[in-house]
């Protein structure tokens, strides 16, 4: 299955904001500086995406599959995609926080983390200090 990734440009934020806040996700530092969000497209909009930081640890941010899109395996194959593309960046390892999708993240080898053991960059940004509950499930992948 074919994705496109597009790159988005500022302007496209508040689209990106609304499906996430549809889907219960954090949307408040979308514009803060660190941050590049995708669009993926299969004939039309799938979903959204994005990494944050720098170097080789960085966070996966705001994975979302349109409702009316998911349980097709798209999910699936945006992660993998932003996965290459983080490779492309130079990504050592992808840490990620979810309340609610662990599962789907462990089947995609991500595996459970000590939160206290995060690279000082990943645990000092918004999605560890303020935007994810203490609760959140801590995953990371090796690249």
């Amino acid at each position: 299955m074919g994705l496109t990734i597009t790159t988005l440009e500022f302007a496209e934020l508040a689209g990106l904001a609304w499906f996430l806040n549809a889907a219960s996700l954090p949307s408040a530092d979308l514009a803060d500086p660190g941050r590049l969000f995708f669009r993926f497209e299969a004939d039309s909009l799938v979903g959204y995406g994005g990494l944050e930081g720098e170097g080789a640890d960085r966070l996966l941010r705001s994975i979302v599959i349109l409702a009316d899109r998911r349980g097709h395996g798209l999910g699936r194959a945006l992660v993998a995609t932003l996965e290459r593309q983080a490779r492309d960046f130079g990504v050592r390892r992808l840490h990620l926080l979810t309340t609610t999708a662990a599962p789907f993240f462990r089947a995609l080898g991500y595996a459970d983390a000590d939160r206290g053991a995060a690279p000082p960059a990943v645990a000092a940004s918004r999605e560890f200090t303020a935007l994810c509950p203490a609760s959140a499930a801590y995953l990371v992948k090796a690249l």
